[in-house]
């Protein structure tokens, strides 16, 4: 649960009361619009006192001066606002929010664009939406010194270019309702988002327009995806895959396939995970999750393009049914996999997933996000996603949609050095190559399942979840690459 925020822009915005919020700059700490609210030329002194100099991202609150409207009046630092980027006046947004926890109506004074312009006013409030998130819905007790709560509060933005920062900002909302989404499915319990519950979710986006067809056990083993299917044999919960579609596109366009990894709990199997942190596992759906978000983004903005969305759920769990260390199944492909490990399972999951996206749909290029591999924390930490690819152009373009809304990506290789590792005696292929190289052997078992279609795949178990706490994001769950793809398909595939 998060607080309840309001966001409205207004071409005047009369004060009467509450919190006021200026921007400060390194030239001139003390704004006109700031001024505006202290009729009593009271703030210099305290701005001097409190050591504020408007330096990005910092802040002064202060009790409002006699005989001004307002009760409080609140700088944030934008520094040199000529050179912030976007995700940067996010930031600044984000800083906002630590200013207004208490405040029930808060006015943005912005001023002219030369303060800041449609799209940083849109970005700011952006950022403020995305640090004022919190998931709270299982507390019965709320601790008083909690940054977010039940109340509702109404945050409105003065620029004298209201109508422009509202258009602006429509799309910016669809972002954040579908990263809200995301951080939602990441936080939710095990017992209570299970495949079939994880499936509703996404049938629910047929309210935004999108097309969602549901796959039962039924179906799925008619089309002989029994790579998926091994992996929830150890769960009494029925596995599900969920297909969505957005059409916003020409009718002859190829889609853009994005298909995410849901295990809705992740024991290990019969391999069981050990027992200290394996509560995090209900954060193995994160490349699901992602996906389900930025579907909701696409439909809710009306993205002029065709989109797929593809999410194989499942619970993998031990249980005498579950399937075995040194077991061979046939994929939906047609190729034989020997498992090696039973908790290398979002890589089983994943390969039908691929062969049903290309197979049905052909789509025009295609990327899976899963929380594969502890191995790309090691490699990479918990800033960058790992990203391996068989498309330059495709590389190229996440990387840069990902420096842009600092979702970043970071390449590693495909050789087929690394692809020997995981040849099997018995089938095809193993489904891990051991130890070494965990998070490429992985991507190399991936890539034995796309054909000639533009691929990517992003590991992002170091950044879906648990990740550092930032100025848009202090949720335990990301939404990492929500904000990344929808980057991406905007700036490379709308017409």
């Amino acid at each position: 649960m998060s607080m309840s925020i309001e966001i409205s822009f207004s071409k005047t915005a009369k004060i009467s009361g509450g919190l006021v919020v200026a921007l400060g700059s390194l030239s001139e700490p003390v704004s006109a619009p700031a001024r505006s609210a202290d009729p009593a030329g009271q703030l210099d002194k305290a701005v001097k006192v409190a050591g504020f100099t408007g330096k990005s991202f910092t802040t002064a609150d202060i009790i409002a001066p006699v005989d001004a409207a307002a009760d409080r009046i609140a700088l944030v630092g934008a520094g040199d606002p000529g050179k912030l980027t976007a995700h940067e006046w996010m930031r600044v947004g984000g800083k906002m929010f630590t200013l207004i926890r208490k405040a029930e109506k808060v006015t943005v004074l912005l001023g002219d664009a030369d303060a800041a312009s449609v799209d940083a006013a849109a970005d700011m409030a952006l950022g403020l939406l995305m640090r004022a998130y919190s998931f709270d819905l299982y507390k019965t007790r709320k601790n008083e010194d909690d940054e977010n709560d039940s109340r509702k509060l109404t945050v409105v933005f003065q620029h004298d270019d209201a109508a422009g920062c509202k258009k602006a900002f429509a799309s910016r909302q669809a972002v954040a309702d579908g990263v809200k989404l995301a951080r939602d499915l990441v936080n939710e319990p095990a017992n209570v988002l299970g495949p079939v519950e994880f499936a509703a979710r996404a049938k629910a986006l047929e309210a935004l327009g999108m097309e969602v067809e549901i796959l039962t056990e039924k179906e799925m083993k008619k089309l002989k995806m029994e790579a998926l299917l091994g992996v929830s044999l150890g769960s009494v919960r029925p596995p599900r895959m969920a297909i969505m579609s957005w059409k916003g596109g020409k009718p002859k366009d190829k889609p853009l396939a994005f298909v995410g990894k849901g295990v809705v709990f992740d024991t290990g199997g019969i391999s069981i995970k050990p027992a200290a942190g394996m509560e995090d596992m209900k954060g193995d759906m994160g490349g699901a999750a992602a996906v389900i978000g930025l579907m909701h983004t696409l439909a809710a903005r009306k993205a002029k393009v065709n989109v797929i969305g593809i999410i194989g759920l499942v619970e993998n769990m031990p249980d005498g049914a579950a399937q075995r260390p040194g077991d061979i199944v046939r994929s939906m492909s047609g190729q034989t996999i020997e498992i090696i490990n039973t908790d290398a399972e979002g890589r089983l999951v994943l390969c039908d997933a691929l062969t049903y996206c290309q197979d049905r749909f052909k789509p025009e290029i295609m990327i899976n996000l899963a929380t594969l591999t502890g191995a790309v924390m090691v490699a990479l930490g918990q800033h960058h996603a790992g990203l391996f690819s068989n498309n330059d152009e495709l590389s190229q373009a996440l990387s840069k949609a990902g420096e842009t809304t600092q979702e970043r990506v970071w390449r590693l290789p495909l050789d087929p050095a690394y692809d020997k590792m995981i040849d099997s005696k018995f089938a095809d292929m193993k489904n891990t190559g051991g130890r070494y190289a965990g998070s490429i052997t992985a991507a190399q078992f991936l890539a034995r399942f796309v054909k000639d279609t533009p691929w990517a795949h992003l590991d992002i178990a170091g950044t879906a979840m648990g990740s550092p706490a930032t100025d848009i994001n202090q949720s335990w769950a990301s939404g990492f690459g929500v904000r990344l793809l929808d980057e991406l398909v905007r700036a490379n595939y709308e017409s």
